[in-house]
């Protein structure tokens, strides 16, 4: 598996935002400025991929008629899972 598919959300995006830094500045010759440029949309990628991981498992603790009832979280965006 490589390294990448190994990062914590919280990893890729600290990588990320160095990739994007590093393109920010000045002095990456166009050759330096394409492989930050590919290694930030493997982040990207990276990153929507933890966030549906997590999505898929948050649910929403309910209590009703005095019982603990569990359902999947209304996403915003008009997206619902399980309900």
């Amino acid at each position: 598996m490589p390294e990448e598919e190994q990062l914590t959300f919280e990893a890729a995006l600290q990588k990320l935002e160095e990739v994007v830094q590093a393109l920010e500045g000045e002095g990456l010759t166009l050759e330096d400025s394409l492989a930050y440029y590919q290694e930030g949309i493997r982040l990207v990628r990276l990153c929507r991929q933890r966030l549906k991981e997590v999505e898929g498992k948050l649910q929403v603790i309910l209590l009703q008629d005095g019982e603990v009832v569990t359902r999947e979280l209304s996403l915003p965006g008009g997206e619902n899972h399980g309900t």
